[in-house]
C-alpha cells in the first residue's frame, strides 16, 4: 500500500516585546494536538504556491494576518514519528517583525510567549523554535538581521539594544559606534530627530539594498 508523505511549511515569527525575545503561537483548532499552542503551519498548495517560500508566505498571511519583511528558510524536518497522522516533512522558515505589527485581528488569535518559557508543543516544534533561536543568533553576531525587529525609523540605542536583547551579552557602545560607518547599512534620515530626555536622537533606517548587510566581523 503507498503511503502519502505529509508536506507542510511551520514558521517561527520572532518579535520584541518588553525587551524580551518572542515568538507567535496559535492554538490548533483541530485533531492531532487539538487546543494546544503550536507554531504557524500548514500545508502546501501544489496548484497555488510556486514553491515553498510562496506557501510560507500564504500559510503566514493566512493564520496571523501578518507580512514580514524578513522571511528565510531554516531547516527540513521529517521522518516517521514527528507526526500521529504518519511520515511527514515540514519546510521551516524564520521571520522578524517589530512587534506593532503584532496585533491580533478578527479571525487571528494567538499569544505572545518568550522563547525560554515555552510550553511542550506538539510535533516537534520545541526543536524547530531552538534552531531558529540558534540560526537567529549566529546571524545577528555578523549582519544586520536584527534590524527586521525594529521600526522602520529608530536610533543608535535601539539598535544596540536589539542586538544585545538577541544576544544575550552587552555590547561597548563605544566599539558599537565606531564599527557602525564602516558597516554601511545604515542611513540617517534627513530632518528626522527624536526629542529625549536628554539630548534630540537622529533617526536611521535600514538601506533598501542591505536587507541582510553581511560584516567582515562579528559584533
Amino acid at each position: 500500500m503507498k503511503q502519502s508523505i505529509i508536506v507542510s511549511v511551520d514558521i517561527v515569527l520572532f518579535t520584541l516585546s518588553q525587551s524580551t525575545l518572542k515568538i507567535v503561537l496559535l492554538r490548533r483548532d483541530q485533531e492531532p494536538y487539538a487546543q494546544q499552542l503550536a507554531l504557524p503551519g500548514g500545508y502546501l498548495h501544489p496548484a497555488e504556491d510556486r514553491d515553498a517560500l510562496a506557501a510560507a508566505e500564504r500559510v503566514l498571511r493566512e493564520k496571523t494576518g501578518i507580512v514580514s519583511p524578513y522571511l528565510e528558510q531554516l531547516f527540513t524536518f521529517s521522518g516517521g514519528v514527528r507526526d500521529p497522522r504518519g511520515w511527514s516533512v515540514s519546510i521551516t522558515y524564520y521571520a522578524l517583525v517589530h512587534e506593532s505589527l503584532i496585533a491580533p485581528s478578527a479571525g487571528h488569535r494567538f499569544e505572545l510567549l518568550a522563547i525560554d518559557a515555552l510550553p511542550d508543543l506538539p510535533f516537534d516544534h520545541n526543536r524547530i523554535v531552538a534552531h531558529a533561536v540558534q540560526r537567529l543568533r549566529d546571524k545577528s553576531s555578523y549582519s544586520a538581521l536584527p534590524c527586521h525587529l525594529l521600526p522602520p525609523l529608530f536610533t543608535l540605542t535601539e539598535l544596540q539594544q536589539t542586538y544585545e536583547h538577541i544576544l544575550g551579552t552587552t555590547l561597548d557602545k563605544s566599539v558599537f559606534r565606531r564599527k557602525l560607518p564602516d558597516l554601511d547599512f545604515l542611513e540617517a534620515v534627513p530632518d528626522a530627530i527624536r526629542q529625549g530626555k536628554h539630548r534630540p536622537a537622529q533617526l536611521y533606517r535600514l538601506r533598501p539594498n542591505k536587507q541582510l548587510a553581511i560584516f567582515d566581523k562579528t559584533m
